[in-house]
């Protein structure tokens, strides 16, 4: 499987602490807290049974307010300034915004390639910087985990981590800027240029499963928590990269079968027996990844009020579909214009179904997804597949066929409209 496999940074610390005067252990990461005035330390314990939260979802700094600023001990990142930030971003400027999410906003800046300095725009190499909201907790948390799993981990397919910023109650973190931003926007957007070929999808459906396999398979294993389409970054060449390590958590441990936890994630796609139970699986991220193949499949979001009833929930409508070869082409994309190999689509549709079981035992594992589609990804149209769509390309009025899920709605925002872009476009989370 090529690539998928780097091993982990050595020597990097698989827990994240703020700063005591205890002791700790080599195995830790500290963070010191500079507020002078107040000398309060907070910390995130170690996974254990009377603790079955590792990355602190009851928070650091829980009841106490948010540190005014720290610093990590790690040598892979470098430590950036507020003053830094904002001179790369241009102060933060609302042109610099590249999207928003349940931590905060994301700005595009620029830096020096080999010293990291800010530098002007256009000059050196273009960076995303995300910037939480001040005050949040729940953004600290976000932020505390992401440099935990981020600083810890190098993969071609997981977005690289450069640097963080904590100061003045500013949480912010320095990635690499991925040219074609994401899988979301280029499925959903009606303005993009050039819709995905089928082979383009195959390669991102690899890279996104190759990142989340190397997450399940590192030693102390990791539960992303939050696969959907808008954390699936893509850079120039349509390499897909997963981001926002915020919600990740440790697998379980100790012969555990699960963690349990508090449940958050976006609706959708999050598995049932999560959003049921609060018990998390490893197989859990699979049934996410398999919502995210349907959306790849048919060019629509998992969820969309302005669907007609009884297909706003996309998986609910496509199951019928998903099994059935005769049906098969009234569930693709449009866009493909017929030009995918069918025995390679519905190879699709039956790793779809199996990604999708109401019990997590009966789903692949994600090395298993990873190897159906590298095979799946060799099939080829037949020529007289090919003939057969010239055919129907030559019959007159012939239009491509259309679901009611693309039916165009015109006239105002309704309500019902717009309360799904606040559904689905906006990082929705749900918390017990």
């Amino acid at each position: 499987m090529g690539t998928c496999w780097p091993k982990p940074i050595d020597n990097l610390p698989s827990t994240t602490k703020f700063s005591s005067p205890d002791p700790v252990n080599d195995d830790s990461k500290t963070i010191n807290n500079s507020n002078h005035a107040n000398n309060n330390t907070h910390q995130i314990g170690r996974h254990s049974e009377a603790d079955p939260n590792p990355l602190g979802e009851g928070g650091a700094g829980a009841g106490n307010g948010v540190p005014p600023s720290g610093k990590i001990i790690t040598r892979n990142l470098k430590m950036f300034t507020l003053a830094q930030l904002k001179y790369a971003t241009r102060n933060f400027r609302p042109d610099s915004v590249l999207g928003e999410g349940g931590f905060g906003t994301v700005y595009k800046g620029w830096i020096d390639e080999k010293t990291y300095a800010p530098s002007k725009v256009d000059v050196g190499m273009p960076v995303a910087v995300k910037k939480s909201n001040p005050d949040s907790e729940q953004g600290l948390k976000e932020w505390q985990a992401e440099v935990k799993f981020l600083g810890k981990f190098s993969h071609p397919n997981l977005v690289k981590l450069l640097g963080y910023c904590w100061e003045d109650k500013h949480f912010l973190l320095v990635y690499e800027y991925m040219q074609k931003g994401s899988l979301e926007t280029h499925l959903f957007r009606k303005d993009v240029a050039e819709p995905f070929s089928w082979d383009t999808r195959m390669k991102i459906a690899i890279g996104a499963a190759c990142g989340l396999a190397f997450l399940h398979t590192t030693e102390k294993q990791v539960i992303y928590r939050d696969f959907k389409a808008a954390n699936i970054l893509l850079d120039r060449e349509f390499n897909a990269k997963l981001s926002d390590f915020g919600l990740a958590k440790l697998g379980p441990a100790d012969g555990m079968s699960h963690v349990t936890t508090n449940v958050v994630g976006t609706y959708g796609y999050a598995a049932p027996e999560y959003v049921a139970t609060g018990h998390l699986y490893l197989k859990s991220d699979v049934y996410g990844f398999g919502v995210v193949l349907l959306e790849i499949l048919t060019g629509q979001r998992v969820l969309d009020l302005n669907r007609p009833n009884g297909q706003i929930n996309l998986v609910d409508w496509a199951r019928p579909f998903l099994s059935d070869k005769k049906k098969l082409r009234k569930l693709m994309d449009p866009r493909l214009e017929d030009k995918y190999p069918p025995k390679g689509a519905f190879e699709i549709t039956q790793l779809i179904l199996n990604c999708l079981e109401a019990d997590q035992k009966s789903r692949p594992g994600m090395e298993e997804v990873l190897e159906t589609l590298e095979r799946i990804s060799t099939i080829q149209m037949k020529p007289k597949e090919f003939k057969t769509k010239a055919r129907r390309d030559q019959q007159p009025g012939n239009h491509h066929h259309r679901s009611p899920r693309h039916v165009h709605h015109g006239g105002g925002r309704t309500s019902r409209a717009r309360l799904c872009d606040n559904l689905t476009a906006a990082r929705p989370r749900f918390i017990d």
